[in-house]
This record gives structure tokens, C-alpha cells and sequence, in this order.
């Protein structure tokens, strides 16, 4: 199904989502993918799953268990390839984000990085923390 609203959702949010599946990041995802089509890029797929190998997170969910967050992840979001070079944000590795967001023509990019969510709006695209999402957008 397509919403043809489209909205970018950053690793952190994501690393929550997978390691508490009770939590805010969660729930954001959730309704992210109930009423928006979530955007991915290589780049941002390739840092989720290399975040979510790391054995930091073993005490918060099983290797498999992120595993399977990521493959279902990946199979539900609309992947973009994304040619635009964007150097906006402070730290560098968080520029990949809006790139995908300018790319996809997004509504909105859920964050809780300081760095993408100090933005706030970048481009006219607003960038708001989970639980912002969760209690502002229908």
C-alpha cells in the first residue's frame, strides 16, 4: 500500500525501535509506517545494519532478534537513490538523512539527534523527536 506521504526516519530512532520495542522510537515507527511511506537509502540501510551488529546492544535484544527487526524494516520502506550531496548538518554523518529526505520530497524526518532536530525545519521540512511526532501528526 502507498501513502504517497513520505517521511524519513533517522538510525538512532530506529536502533530505539529495534532494542525496545515499547518504547516512544517504537511507537513512532509504528505510526510512521501505518500512515506514511518510510524512505531508506543504501547509505542509511547500510549504517542501520552495521549499528545493530554491534554487540553493545546483546543485553538488549538476542543478534537474531535485530536481525529480523532489520530485514522486516527493509522489506517495508521505499528506497530511494539518492545523487544529491548534502553538507547542511553539523555532523557529517547525519547530512545523509536530509539528503534522503530532499530526495524523496518528504513531509518529515523523525529524529532525536540534536544535530538534525537544532535544524528544525530544514528546507521547510520539519525535523522532530518521536514522541513530538507521536502527539502532532495525523
Amino acid at each position: 500500500m502507498s501513502f504517497d506521504r513520505f517521511i524519513v526516519l533517522d538510525t538512532g530512532v530506529l536502533v530505539s525501535a529495534a532494542i525496545r520495542p515499547d518504547s516512544v522510537p517504537a511507537l513512532a515507527l509504528e505510526k510512521a509506517l501505518l500512515q506514511f511511506d518510510v524512505c531508506a537509502s543504501k547509505e542509511a540501510l547500510a549504517e542501520l545494519e552495521t549499528v545493530l551488529s554491534r554487540p553493545k546492544f546483546d543485553r538488549y535484544a538476542s543478534k537474531q532478534q535485530r536481525a529480523a527487526f532489520f530485514e522486516g524494516f527493509r522489506q517495508q520502506v521505499v528506497l530511494f537513490e539518492v545523487i544529491r550531496v548534502v553538507t547542511d548538518c553539523t555532523d557529517p554523518k547525519d547530512s545523509k538523512f536530509l539528503a534522503l529526505a530532499d530526495t524523496a520530497q518528504a513531509e518529515l524526518i523523525i529524529s532525536s539527534d540534536v544535530h538534525l532536530t537544532g535544524m528544525h525545519p530544514w528546507r521547510e521540512i520539519p525535523i522532530m523527536p518521536p514522541a513530538a511526532f507521536l502527539v502532532g501528526i495525523r
